[in-house]
């Protein structure tokens, strides 16, 4: 699930107009929509006493986050030795395969060589 990250910026009431302007002169706030924020974890939501979200608690999403990246940490450890593994396996395989190879060609040759010696010697035919 994603959450979206808003910029908003300030408002301010216009007394001569009677409404709500941005303030010109403000600096864009930049902050996550509470409403994501609690679907992924109701407990980062911060809620009135209408039991209405109004806010994220920021305070605690730096400790979720931070929970959050050394599980990920932790995962991509276990990962890299298993792929260490993996590759020595591989490669005790191919060895194995390769030594298998030889001895098989050396087989090859020893019979091969046994076949030639026991085809009978070309004969010659006089014919008077």
């Amino acid at each position: 699930m994603t959450v979206r990250y808003v910029q908003r910026q300030r408002r301010y009431l216009n007394l001569s107009l009677g409404q709500k302007e941005l303030d010109p002169n403000s600096i864009p706030q930049f902050g996550l929509a509470a409403e994501d924020v609690e679907r992924v974890n109701p407990d980062l939501a911060a809620r009135d006493k209408n039991g209405e979200i109004y806010s994220v608690r920021y305070e605690a999403v730096n400790a979720m986050l931070l929970n959050e990246f050394l599980k990920e940490h932790r995962k991509v450890q276990e990962q890299e030795a298993a792929i260490t593994q993996l590759k020595k396996d591989f490669d005790a395989t191919i060895a194995q395969f390769t030594a298998r190879l030889h001895e098989q060609a050396e087989q090859i040759q020893s019979v091969s060589a046994q076949v030639e010696m026991s085809k009978p010697a070309p004969q010659m035919v006089n014919n008077p």
